[in-house]
C-alpha cells in the first residue's frame, strides 16, 4: 500500500496557540502532556491529531470503552497521571461510575483484553496469535477491527507512560491537589506555550520552526558524563566513516548492546513503588514484569522478517481506516525531527545520535535493525543515559523527578523533551510491530 505524502511545513506554521485551545480540558486548563510537547509544535500537531482520532474519532471500539481501555493500559505503570485524566473522559463519555471501581466491575468483554494489555506492556515478544484468537472466539467476541483499536489504545498509552515518567510529571503532586474532585480530575497549572508569541523573550527561527533560547539545565553533583563538545565529536567522525561491515559483525554488536543492556538492570532502582490503594483495583498481577534478554529464551525479532513500513502499516490501515496514516507519520516526525542543535551549540547534524537512541530504544524488546552498526550506541549513549532510557521504556514506574534531572544535564530542556518523545515512539512501534505480527500470524 502507497502511503500519502506527508508535509510538515504546513503543520509547522499552525500557531501553536491553536493547539493548545484544541487541547483545552472542560476545566480550562491544558494538561502537562501537551504543555511540554509544546517545545517540539511540529510533533505536537500530528501527535494531538492522532490521540483525538483513536480517542474521539470514527473507529469500530465505542468511546467509554476507549477510555478505560487507557485506564488500563496506564494502570500496568502505575501512572496516576493518566488515569486520574482517563477517568474524567471516561465520566464525560458517559462511561458506567461502577466500572471505576476496579476490573471485577466491567463487562467480560473487557476483562477479555487484560491478558493482552500485561503482555503486551511488559514482555511484548509473547503475543502470538492464541491470544488474538481468544478474543475474536470469546463469547462476546471481538471484531478483528475492533482488536487493531485496542492494541493501538494500549500501545499509545503505555508508551505515554513512559514520556509523563520520563519528563517528571507524575513526580508533580500539584496536578492532583483538589481533595473535592471526585472524578480524579487533574488540576494543572497553564503555562504559557514555549513558542507563544505571548512570552517576551528572543525567538530563532530554525527549519521554519519557533525554537525558544534557553540555557542548559543545571549540572548536578553526580558522576560525570560526556560532554556535548565530546559527543559531536563522535557524532562527526560517525557520520564521515566509511568502513564495512560484515554481516556477522554486525550480529554481535548487537549482541554485545544486548547483553550490555542485561548488566545495567544492577543500575537501576529495583524499588517498585507500592501500587497506591486507588490504582490497585485497575491492576492484576502486579508482579508480571519485564525480563532482560538473558532470561527470556526467545528469538531476536529482526526487522528485514517484519518490519512497520512494509508489514504493519498496511495492516493497521486495512482493518482500522486512516491510523496507519496517522501513526506512519507520527513515527516520521519524530524521527526526523531536528533543530540541528545540541547543548546552545547550532548547525550540528543529530542523525546519528538520533538513530542511535531509537534503535537502543527498540533494542530493550529484541527488535534488530539488521543494517544497523549497534556499536555506534556504545560511542553514542553513555552508561547514565542507557540506564535512563531502559527504565524510562521498561520499569518508567521506578523513574522519579530527580532521576530525569540526573541525566543529559548539558542539554536544553527542550533537548530532554525530545528525547523522550523519541522514547515514546520507538517504544510505541515496537509494541505494535509485536501485536501485528500476531495479528498477521493470526489472519493468514
Amino acid at each position: 500500500m502507497q502511503r500519502p505524502n506527508t508535509n510538515n511545513s504546513t503543520n509547522a506554521e499552525q500557531p501553536i496557540e491553536s493547539l493548545f485551545i484544541d487541547e483545552c480540558l472542560p476545566s480550562n486548563c491544558v494538561d502537562a502532556v501537551t504543555n511540554l510537547m509544546s517545545y517540539h509544535p511540529t510533533y505536537l500537531d500530528i501527535y494531538r491529531t492522532t490521540q483525538n482520532f483513536i480517542l474521539r474519532g470514527d473507529g469500530p471500539l465505542p468511546c467509554d470503552y476507549r477510555h478505560y481501555i487507557a485506564i488500563m493500559a496506564a494502570g500496568r505503570h502505575q501512572c496516576s497521571y493518566l488515569i486520574n485524566m482517563q477517568k474524567q473522559e471516561f465520566l464525560m463519555q458517559g462511561g458506567n461510575q461502577l466500572w471505576l471501581k476496579g476490573l471485577d466491575y466491567i463487562p467480560q468483554k473487557l476483562r477479555d483484553l487484560y491478558e493482552i494489555n500485561k503482555i503486551l506492556a511488559h514482555r511484548p515478544w509473547m503475543l502470538n496469535k492464541s491470544h488474538i484468537e481468544k478474543l475474536t472466539k470469546a463469547q462476546d467476541s471481538w471484531s478483528l477491527a475492533e482488536v487493531i483499536h485496542a492494541l493501538v489504545l494500549l500501545a499509545h498509552f503505555h508508551s505515554l507512560a513512559s514520556f509523563v515518567f520520563g519528563s517528571g510529571i507524575n513526580d508533580e503532586p500539584r496536578y492532583f491537589d483538589n481533595p473535592n474532585l471526585t472524578s480524579g480530575e487533574p488540576v494543572l497549572t497553564l503555562n504559557p506555550p514555549p513558542h507563544s508569541s505571548k512570552q517576551k523573550q528572543d525567538t530563532q527561527k530554525l527549519d521554519n520552526k519557533a525554537f525558544k533560547v534557553e540555557s542548559p539545565v543545571a549540572m548536578s553533583p553526580t558522576e560525570p558524563e560526556v560532554g556535548v563538545d565530546t559527543l559531536m565529536e563522535r557524532m562527526k567522525s560517525l557520520s564521515e566513516r566509511s568502513e564495512e561491515v560484515s554481516a556477522e559483525e554486525y550480529t554481535k554488536r548487537f549482541e554485545h548492546v544486548e547483553s550490555q543492556s542485561a548488566e545495567l538492570s544492577a543500575s537501576i532502582s529495583q524499588n517498585t513503588p507500592m501500587i497506591k490503594a486507588d490504582l490497585s483495583h485497575f491492576v492484576d498481577d502486579p508482579k508480571f514484569a519485564y525480563v532482560d534478554f538473558a532470561h527470556r529464551g526467545v528469538p531476536t525479532f529482526r526487522v528485514q522478517d517484519y518490519s512497520w513500513d512494509d508489514h504493519g502499516y498496511s495492516l493497521v490501515n486495512g482493518l482500522y481506516s486512516e491510523v496507519g496514516n496517522l501513526l506512519d507519520e507520527k513515527f516520521k516526525t519524530t524521527a526526523n525531527l531536528t533543530y540541528n542543535t545540541m547543548g546552545g551549540r547550532r548547525d550540528v547534524d543529530t542523525t546519528v545520535f538520533r538513530r542511535a537512541i531509537w534503535n537502543y530504544c527498540q533494542c530493550m524488546y529484541g527488535i534488530r535493525h539488521d543494517d544497523y552498526d549497534y556499536g555506534e550506541v556504545n560511542q553514542l549513549v553513555e552508561r547514565s543515559l542507557k540506564a535512563f532510557i531502559k527504565t524510562a521504556c521498561c520499569f518508567p514506574e521506578r523513574l522519579t523527578k530527580r532521576n530525569c534531572d540526573k541525566v543529559m544535564r548539558e542539554f536544553l530542556h527542550s533537548e530532554k523533551i525530545h528525547v523522550n518523545l523519541m522514547i515514546l515512539e520507538a517504544r510505541m512501534q515496537a509494541e505494535l510491530m509485536y501485536a501485528l505480527r500476531a495479528m498477521m500470524h493470526y489472519t493468514t
